[in-house]
């Protein structure tokens, strides 16, 4: 494949085909983010873009079952674009179950909800939203773009269209003054967003970006680990949306969780509440990235 710089996937896309259809991100101002910092955003020529679905499928097509369209918001494509990507992925893929990409709120919100059923009619059947935060200081002061209100409403318009969403959430991204009202205003959003699927991750300040800038400067101050779990605890605790798959698998954190929530929630506490005790053993700093 044709890859330009670092790519990204979610953990749950590890087994996916990934197909740059863009290149970078196109908003790429989140003061936390360095992973698209180094490109360009731009969409890809369409026609390459269908070469490389056509050379998967040369080298691998009744085993691809998973398709994740890359870079960092690849919704923003057109829709006669993402017609013809997913037209070809049906064609080539004979075992296609799904295709999915990460978007932002105002990438969904950018799309009448008639064009968002056509993509989903047509494939497109998971969305990856990052709000982050459900504090509007805090999506603020991390440059995301969308309050609280976009993103509730994004995750509206997308279930009005019959995609589903997952749902990302940043544990430390309020730093420290604004710990426990980040983590009980995330678990707002999560309950108003209603996703299928919902994670947390922690944040890692990466040298160079806007965020490193701040914590020199000491405007931001990553929590310790302990409220770090504090937060995640309160997040669970209070998120209540109808039925998520939940997870804490990413590798930046400290310690891995899943269940359903809220169906599992006690269960998740409990687990929680004995990592703060020091009972359950916590993730290495050396096993964890980003």
């Amino acid at each position: 494949m044709r890859y330009e710089g670092k790519i990204y996937r979610p953990p749950s896309e590890a087994d996916a085909f990934i197909l740059q259809a863009t290149i970078g991100c196109s908003w790429n101002h989140c003061t936390y983010c360095d992973m698209y910092r180094d490109k360009q955003f731009r969409v890809r020529e369409l026609s390459e873009v269908l070469e490389d679905i056509d050379a998967a499928a040369h080298e691998a097509g009744p085993y691809v079952r998973k398709v994740f369209v890359a870079d960092g918001d690849a919704l923003v494509m057109d829709v006669d674009t993402w017609d013809a990507i997913l037209a070809r992925c049906r064609d080539r893929f004979p075992n296609l179950k799904r295709v999915s990409c990460y978007a932002t709120a105002l990438n969904v919100l950018d799309k009448p909800v008639a064009d968002l059923e056509r993509l989903r009619a047509h494939g497109l059947e998971r969305l990856y939203i990052g709000p982050e935060s459900g504090d509007d200081v805090t999506l603020k002061r991390i440059a995301k773009g969308s309050d609280f209100a976009a993103h509730r409403d994004a995750a509206a318009a997308a279930h009005a269209a019959g995609l589903r969403v997952s749902a990302i959430f940043l544990l430390g991204a309020g730093g420290v003054d604004r710990s426990e009202i980040h983590a009980s205003e995330s678990a707002r959003l999560a309950t108003a967003m209603d996703p299928e699927f919902l994670a947390a991750l922690t944040l890692t300040v990466v040298p160079n970006t806007p965020q490193a800038k701040l914590e020199a400067t000491g405007r931001f101050a990553l929590p310790e680990v302990p409220a770090l779990l504090r937060e995640l605890r309160t997040f669970v605790a209070e998120s209540n949306p109808t039925d998520a798959l939940f997870r804490t698998n990413h590798a930046s954190n400290y310690l891995p969780l899943g269940g359903r929530l809220p169906q599992d929630r006690d269960r998740i506490v409990a687990m929680l509440d004995g990592a703060l005790r020091g009972d359950v053993p916590l993730r290495p700093e050396w096993g964890r990235g980003l």
